[in-house]
């Protein structure tokens, strides 16, 4: 980590930076009807702080910023899903390492975030990283207190029907 900066600095550049700002505003847009979980602020933060805990519980040694920016980018390639059937995993590399390398992040941390990110939804364990990122992900779905519960895609197994964090 950069030692100008402090613990979330790089976290809130990337919230503030215009291309971040560009996707995530189209996603808003993008899901304004839908009626399942959407990819909201709430759901990126929900993201960090299970992953973070999940850090503090297993005593391993990952930085909470390169937690929260994993988290932060994770979902940033929906609305190219959504308009042109790619992937959102797929996407979502090609403009999270756009961000990544304008805000000056190193190719070590580019890799690892960026490499979270691209297995996000295959729950294939890359990195200590990527592996708290597909659990942390699919916790943070309340879907006990879904009303689309029913419709939703997702199977059974992988719903969250009860709350264990």
């Amino acid at each position: 980590m950069n030692n100008n900066f402090s613990d979330m600095d790089r976290v809130n550049q990337i919230w503030r930076y215009p291309v971040y700002q560009e996707h995530y505003k189209k996603i808003q847009e993008l899901e304004s009807e839908r009626i399942f979980c959407r990819h909201t602020p709430e759901h990126f933060l929900d993201v960090a702080r299970l992953m973070y805990i999940y850090a503090l519980e297993e005593h391993l040694e990952l930085p909470k910023e390169l937690i929260y920016v994993a988290a932060l980018l994770h979902d940033i390639g929906r609305a190219q899903q959504y308009q042109y059937n790619i992937p959102h995993d797929i996407a979502g590399v090609e403009i999270a390492r756009e961000i990544l390398t304008d805000l000056h992040f190193t190719e070590q941390e580019k890799e690892l975030i960026l490499s979270s990110i691209g297995h996000h939804r295959k729950g294939d364990s890359c990195s200590t990283l990527a592996a708290l990122l597909y659990k942390a992900d699919k916790q943070s779905r309340n879907c006990f207190l879904c009303s689309a519960a029913s419709e939703c895609y997702w199977s059974d197994d992988k719903k969250n029907m009860k709350i264990e964090y």
